[in-house]
């Protein structure tokens, strides 16, 4: 075999596994939005923030729920997800805003630094959404 045809058909191979994973909706609504409900010590729920007057705005709730409803958590998703590079966390500004510099967060979020280390659970489990982890049982 050629050089060539060895390239060209070890080339769809590479491509394959150079791909972005894709976002799981599932894991996003079990997993991850109910961080953006979460109260920190210290800290505003991103929530309030981010469901008025900001970009990345989140849905606001239904009057008495504590939760966002399935067409609420869509579109959520379709904001979320413009924040985030797939298959790198530190290029996604959903977990480098939040993130303390000293982490490898960027200098600037308005409504604090949530996250002192990258081991923090909360940004471990933003990441492993990013990265393509799939909800249990898909």
């Amino acid at each position: 075999m050629t050089l060539a045809r060895l390239a060209a058909a070890l080339l769809p191979v590479a491509l394959a596994g150079a791909q972005a994973p894709s976002l799981d909706y599932e894991f996003f609504k079990t997993r991850v939005e109910p961080i953006f409900l979460f109260k920190r010590p210290g800290h505003a729920r991103c929530y309030v923030c981010h469901s008025t007057g900001t970009t990345f705005r989140l849905e606001r709730l239904s009057p008495g729920a504590s939760a966002w409803n399935d067409e609420q958590s869509r579109r959520n998703f379709d904001s979320v997800r413009r924040l985030v590079v797939p298959g790198n966390p530190l290029a996604s500004r959903l977990l480098t805003h939040p993130l303390a510099p000293e982490a490898g967060g960027d200098d600037f979020h308005s409504g604090g630094k949530h996250w002192h280390s990258q081991s923090d659970s909360e940004w471990q489990t933003l990441a492993e959404w990013v990265r393509g982890r799939k909800a249990a049982g898909q």
